[in-house]
């Protein structure tokens, strides 16, 4: 028999009620990120990220250009939401992130689009961007495991999450992706006006690794549990990438699955930004992979 999504057990001790309830109560006012905007969503009230207190969705569909171990031969799930609360002035997915085109989904209607896309062969359900939407999300998961919900949930976020938040979620998220951008407070802070995402996703990629440690896959190679860690190369800042390898070395695991990304390129933000004007060059991407290999991580690279 294979391995269950932990979400399966977690509900069958009663447990995933009480997460759901002590997600709701960060909620209004919320204060489910780092940046603590305490609004009140249920209100009407947006805060840094915009996303108001419904669920809004971008896509539901199933995905074949994340990493192979989510992709398999049916693709990963994947449900972007609208919104973030990074904001980052780089962003590719600027039309979702920061402009929340997409529409209202009920509770009953994401749980649904969860059992579609199982039922359409997919290996997991991707959730791209959860961070503010996390209870409603939880709720959502509830619904679909009554109607047979059984493959493993993916946690695709940019990396700048409430430590707390994240904790509660041990026993509900299979497989953690957090995209690690800069452990540089200067770059976080032009880019990001996150000065402190250093810190922050220094102590979640702890907690994550933590909670379901290296990536595990089946005998297909299919991600059944564990840590995907993502970085993107950007221009200009190889000092900033050699010192996120060399943290995710030293202190998550020199075992840890990493997928170093070449496809930044400029966008909508970038503008008053001239050393974000261009694309990486191809050595700062073989500067990156090389590095990577020098200081033995075993599982960096393009995946």
């Amino acid at each position: 028999m294979k391995d269950l999504p932990v979400y399966i057990e977690t509900k069958s001790r009663g447990r995933l009620d009480e997460i759901i309830e002590e997600l709701e109560d960060r909620l209004n006012p919320c204060v489910l990120c780092p940046r603590q905007c305490r609004a009140n969503r249920y209100a009407g009230e947006t805060g840094y990220c915009r996303a108001p207190y419904d669920l809004y969705i971008s896509s539901v569909f199933p995905h074949f250009g994340e990493e192979s171990p989510l992709v398999g031969k049916k693709g990963s799930g994947t449900i972007f939401f609208t919104h973030c609360n990074l904001r980052c002035i780089f962003c590719q997915n600027y039309d979702i992130s920061l402009f929340g085109e997409g529409q209202r989904y009920p509770y009953s209607m994401l749980a649904s689009a969860m059992i579609q896309l199982q039922e359409r062969g997919c290996h997991n359900i991707n959730l791209v961007t959860p961070t503010h939407y996390v209870p409603q999300i939880i709720k959502a998961l509830n619904m679909a495991i009554d109607n047979g919900l059984h493959i493993p949930i993916v946690y695709n976020c940019g990396g700048y999450e409430s430590l707390e938040v994240i904790m509660l979620l041990e026993g509900v998220i299979d497989i953690y992706m957090p995209d690690i951008k800069f452990l540089n407070r200067e770059l976080a802070k032009r880019y990001c006006k996150a000065e402190d995402y250093p810190d922050v996703v220094r102590s979640v990629l702890k907690e994550m690794q933590r909670q379901v440690g290296d990536l595990k896959t089946d005998e297909d190679g299919i991600a059944k549990r564990g840590l995907i860690i993502r970085h993107l190369v950007m221009p200009s800042s190889v000092e900033n990438t050699k010192e996120v390898l060399t943290f995710i070395r030293e202190e998550i695991s020199e075992d840890a699955f990493v997928n170093i990304m070449s496809q930044y390129h400029p966008c909508l933000g970038t503008d008053d930004f001239p050393e974000l004007s261009r694309r990486i060059t191809n050595k700062e991407y073989t500067d990156a992979l090389y590095y990577a290999e020098s200081i033995g991580l075993k599982r960096a690279s393009n995946h």
